[in-house]
């Protein structure tokens, strides 16, 4: 959870069109094709780390007391929180070299399409465009109150501009896959905790609130898909004794192949 206003939002645009003439149709489908092999994949393991951490949670409480436990009980959890300390590990780092991967294997969007993002992006002082990666970045954070939902009025406007973007005949084969992230700061005020009860809560539902205004301005629901990583994505490290990080305090966008 944040402890200030602002999150950021990262636009990153992958993928190539049969359009660019730079694949084939058939190198598309496969592309395609091994995009949702991988991505299900990274899912697959997301959900074995979110498992493996709610065990050496368990664990580690039970840890904190050695009441009626002898030596053989406690040696035995010590054991098990290595290794699943390892094994989370292991998989993070695998989950992150995969997703790396995944952003790698596109190429150049269609020229039509990479025009209007580079107007669009001169049109609106926080957001950049990268030709030749094609990545758009908002420079200015989507505001957010202390544990909230709620987009603030100054990021509104550039998600609309982009909605229409992503209506028009140019972008109508691309996706939209909305990621939410928070910092380690955890969740503690009462109120906030009613409807947000973890920072994975906070992050889908921070997640949600940008899809409601791209649904709102017209794109369709079968376009829009919505993740939450929680504290468990960071870019930074966050500071020492769960103080956080507001870089880590982000949503991300990733335009991508329908279907995939």
């Amino acid at each position: 959870m944040r402890s200030g206003k602002f999150l950021g939002i990262v636009l990153v645009l992958v993928m190539a069109m049969v359009t660019t003439g730079c694949v084939s149709q058939q190198q598309y489908d496969e592309l395609k094709a091994q995009n949702r092999i991988q991505q299900q994949r990274v899912t697959d393991l997301e959900s074995e780390v979110g498992a493996s951490e709610m065990r050496l949670e368990q664990l580690q409480k039970q840890m904190e007391t050695t009441q009626g436990q002898s030596s053989a009980d406690i040696g035995a959890k010590s054991a098990e929180i290595a290794a699943l300390e390892s094994d989370i590990r292991s998989k993070k780092s695998l989950i992150a070299r995969m997703q790396a991967q995944l952003l790698r294997s596109g190429a150049a969007l269609p020229m039509e399409l990479s025009v209007m993002l580079e107007d669009f992006a001169k049109d609106n002082e926080m957001v950049t465009y990268d030709e030749g990666t094609g990545m758009l970045k908002f420079e200015s954070d989507l505001l957010f109150e202390l544990g909230s939902d709620k987009v603030a009025p100054e990021a509104v406007g550039p998600v609309k501009a982009l909605c229409r973007i992503m209506n028009t005949k140019e972008a109508e084969q691309f996706d939209i896959l909305i990621a939410g992230h928070t910092d380690d700061v955890p969740i503690k005020k009462k109120a906030t905790k009613i409807k947000h009860p973890t920072n994975w809560h906070l992050s889908v539902h921070r997640a949600i609130a940008v899809l409601n205004i791209m649904a709102a301005n017209k794109i369709a629901p079968t376009r829009v898909s919505i993740r939450g990583f929680g504290e468990y994505r960071p870019i930074v490290p966050n500071k020492a004794g769960k103080k956080g990080n507001a870089a880590n305090r982000r949503v991300e966008l990733f335009i991508v192949p329908s279907g995939t």
